[in-house]
């Protein structure tokens, strides 16, 4: 269900930034690179675990989003492989998923914090 939140709506626009800037980096022939080893990964676990944990907050069906992202993340391997500058990579599927967990994880642990957070920006 979602959270009833008085800036919902900019909470909202935040989360569907996240996910098109997701798809962008997906998708782009030259995405930015972290200049550590297995950066690659390191950024598909924390982008999976953001998108997982932002929108834990705006909807309790965690079960529907984890799917969604998860479901997502192997989207975005497959279209990578119909592209000729990129490679749909299994390992990076791994790391989606993994970081989805994380963001599920992460709202088992702090589940109220972008409703504190929208309640004192509304007052």
């Amino acid at each position: 269900m979602p959270v009833a939140l008085a800036w919902r709506n900019i909470w909202l626009a935040l989360g569907w930034s996240l996910v098109l800037t997701v798809v962008y980096l997906s998708l782009t022939p030259k995405p930015p690179s972290i200049d550590v080893s297995f950066g690659d990964k390191i950024g598909h676990f924390l982008a999976y675990a953001t998108l997982m944990g932002w929108w834990s907050q705006l909807d309790t069906r965690h079960c529907r989003l984890a799917l969604l992202f998860v479901l997502m993340g192997l989207s975005m391997e497959i279209a990578q492989s119909f592209t000729d500058y990129r490679q749909g990579d299994v390992f990076d599927m791994a790391a989606n998923t993994v970081g989805v967990g994380l963001g599920w994880l992460s709202v088992e642990l702090a589940p109220n914090w972008l409703r504190m957070l929208d309640r004192r920006l509304a007052a």
